[in-house]
């Protein structure tokens, strides 16, 4: 079972998808170069020598029901926490006993959360949050941008809407990385065009966050890279439901369906309108019998007043069948043994932006 052997591009990629993962692209540690220290993930595994970076699509259903606004936890639990949580971790850890097995430490990293020292939403720098352990160390924890962990593996390119679109599935997926003291060979930067400038992410974006006209510029590992100018606090506010919450049809909060159940816009802009553009436009490979939008996106206007449809009446006020809203949270907020809930808020229970992972 322990053998200390070599390891190739083929041996890893063949596991990954027998383990599950959809894409696997890998990366030589030198292409962090330049990037912020805070963001390098030499100073994580100073001897790591290869980082391995795993896709998961997101599910074209998982969107369904926000599209229809007839389910609205099924993409914050299936199409994004399941992946970052649940499923990604269980091909990670498979992957690194894959690679300790033939002798390589390897460091499995799953998107979610932690104590970084930048913000993973606003990417400022955390001040007071914590001390470098070493002189010349970054603080903990560094950042690694998964999505340019991605492009770094060669699996697709940064699109204007700020993600990594990849030639079999657009924007639909969520990645995982790991690094290891693995020499492996390496993929090529993808050279590919899949974003046309569209700029439809823009347009269908409802929290106003990506701009049409200013960009932002960077160079990764020899490549010039451009993307919307981004707000990362209008993001926020657009995957909870739009600057006006014209795409939450909710009346109270909705629970936090994995932590991330705010995410009720279903990234109307930088995903969905986008994995439409490109479908319909066939560049890219994951391409479906039925077109996923049928009718126009629908909007609420929550100025008008709050109203119960006939069926609604007929079936369950007029069988007692009712509760109010408010009922619902005092019994959330009471434990089984009816005593009330210590407020249990927290900052850091944010889901992921879905621009910066």
């Amino acid at each position: 079972m322990f053998e200390h052997r070599d390891i190739n591009a083929l041996d890893v990629k063949k596991m990954a998808l027998r383990y599950g993962a959809d894409l696997v692209g890998i990366s030589p540690m030198d292409r962090f170069e330049g990037a912020p220290k805070q963001m390098d993930a030499r100073y994580i595994f100073p001897g790591a020598k290869s980082m391995i970076v795993l896709g998961f699509r997101i599910a074209r259903g998982t969107l369904r029901g926000i599209e229809e606004g007839t389910l609205f936890s099924n993409y914050p639990s299936m199409g994004y926490a399941a992946l970052n949580q649940i499923y990604g971790p269980m091909v990670l850890w498979n992957m690194t006993r894959f690679l300790e097995n033939a002798g390589y430490e390897t460091i499995p990293m799953l998107n979610t959360g932690g104590g970084e020292a930048i913000s993973s939403v606003t990417g400022n720098f955390r001040n007071g949050w914590s001390r470098p352990v070493r002189e010349g160390k970054p603080y903990p924890d560094v950042l690694v941008s998964f999505r340019m962990a991605a492009y770094m593996a060669g699996l697709g390119e940064i699109g204007w809407n700020r993600l990594l679109l990849t030639p079999e599935f657009g924007p639909r997926q969520r990645f995982a990385l790991l690094l290891t003291d693995a020499e492996i060979e390496s993929d090529p930067i993808y050279e590919g065009k899949i974003c046309d400038r569209c700029k439809l992410c823009v347009r269908d974006c409802m929290g106003k966050a990506l701009s049409i006209t200013e960009s932002v510029k960077t160079t990764v590992a020899g490549h010039e890279l451009e993307w919307a100018k981004f707000d990362p606090l209008a993001c926020e506010k657009g995957i909870q439901g739009g600057l006006d919450g014209e795409l939450n049809p909710f009346e109270g909060d909705y629970p936090r369906q994995y932590g991330y159940g705010r995410a009720i816009e279903g990234a109307c802009g930088c995903i969905r309108a986008c994995m439409i553009h490109l479908e319909e436009r066939k560049r890219i490979k994951n391409l479906f019998r039925n077109k996923f939008r049928t009718q126009e996106q629908w909007k609420i206007d929550h100025s008008k007043p709050y109203e119960l449809t006939q069926d609604v009446i007929n079936y369950y006020v007029n069988n007692g069948k009712i509760e109010d809203y408010d009922e619902y949270i005092r019994y959330n907020e009471r434990d089984n043994y009816g005593i009330k809930k210590a407020d249990k808020s927290d900052d850091n229970s944010t889901e992921h932006n879905p621009l910066i992972d």
